[in-house]
């Protein structure tokens, strides 16, 4: 009875959602594209911060290689259509993932964060010399200047992303597995379970997951440069997205990239400029910590075991730092 009235409720969501741009202006409809987006980005990274408990500071890369596989093969001289390549982004994300991830995902706590957060500079320096890329210079795309296509294009992606995890992290045999290494994997290793090899796996998904909205964001604003899709700030916000709405929950991600997303873009209307909002995310990672360890998602009804999951998984991964 109790999924019947879940899945009810969720074709009414996504029903309002779908006839939403209806009621929407132009500016408007760009803030709702940008909320799924960055809703499914919170959602990747949660994959391996929340469920794995391994911190990822190198998530900005697989955005990016998202992002230049679109617009590398939607060039003049290849000519690929936009919904072809992001199968080639996805793919290259997840490869790229599992290379790096077998020697990575054996270290523990601050060292996997600071050998992600190595990688992510090191491909930034990267595209930034190579020719193909464009270098600094960055790489213009086809316009195709239609917003109803790119918010429903984010919304089916950001649907496709937590109707995944659900599945695969609540639902599935590899969730349990990822979740018991996560709390105690030497215990894990004990039962049988091949910690590296579910860890690089789980790795990979969320790369895939990322680099899908890399290739949807490089098409939608129609221009990239490195720094646009490979800053660490794009990082920065998931982590941050994650820990506000609620880390290892389905839903947390998306009450906290709405919020945060919604924040960025009224700071933005009001004064201008976002230079204040990187601030503003130092202090909700402070107040986090302190007073909401379990997020967001344990305000809503029947957040109790949320709040002490939410304890228990801030607490770990404090340790692994």
């Amino acid at each position: 009875m109790r999924y019947a009235v879940t899945a009810v409720c969720g074709l009414a969501g996504l029903a309002v959602l779908a006839a939403l741009p209806m009621w929407l202006d132009a500016y408007s409809l760009r803030i709702a594209t940008g909320v799924f987006m960055w809703a499914g980005l919170a959602c990747a990274w949660n994959i391996v911060g929340g469920y794995a408990g391994y911190i990822s500071f190198g998530h900005s890369a697989f955005f990016g290689i998202g992002a230049y596989a679109t617009a590398m093969l939607m060039q003049r001289g290849v000519g690929w259509p936009f919904l072809a390549t992001l199968p080639v982004g996805i793919a290259a994300a997840a490869a790229v993932a599992a290379l790096i991830g077998a020697p990575t995902m054996r270290l523990r706590g601050a060292y996997f964060a600071i050998a992600t957060w190595a990688f992510a500079e090191m491909l930034l320096q990267l595209v930034n010399v190579l020719e193909v890329t464009g270098g600094p210079g960055g790489l213009s795309l086809p316009p195709f200047l239609d917003e109803f296509f790119f918010y429903y294009v984010m919304l089916a992606a950001a649907v496709a992303a937590y109707l995944m995890v659900w599945l695969l992290m609540e639902r599935s045999r590899f969730g349990f597995r990822l979740r018991a290494l996560r709390d105690h994997e030497p215990a894990a290793e004990a039962l049988g379970i091949h910690t590296t090899l579910v860890k690089v796996q789980a790795f990979s998904l969320s790369a895939a997951i990322t680099a899908l909205f890399g290739g949807v964001f490089a098409y939608w604003v129609t221009f990239i440069n490195p720094r646009s899709v490979m800053g660490g700030e794009i990082t920065d916000q998931m982590v941050v997205m994650v820990l506000l709405g609620g880390l290892g929950t389905v839903w947390g991600p998306a009450l906290g990239a709405a919020l945060l997303w919604l924040t960025n873009r009224m700071i933005w209307a009001s004064l201008g400029d976002t230079t204040i909002y990187l601030p503003i995310l130092g202090l909700i990672i402070a107040a986090v910590v302190l007073f909401l360890p379990n997020g967001l998602v344990s305000l809503l009804p029947g957040g109790g075991r949320l709040r002490r999951r939410g304890r228990k998984l801030l607490a770990g991964m404090v340790r692994k730092l």
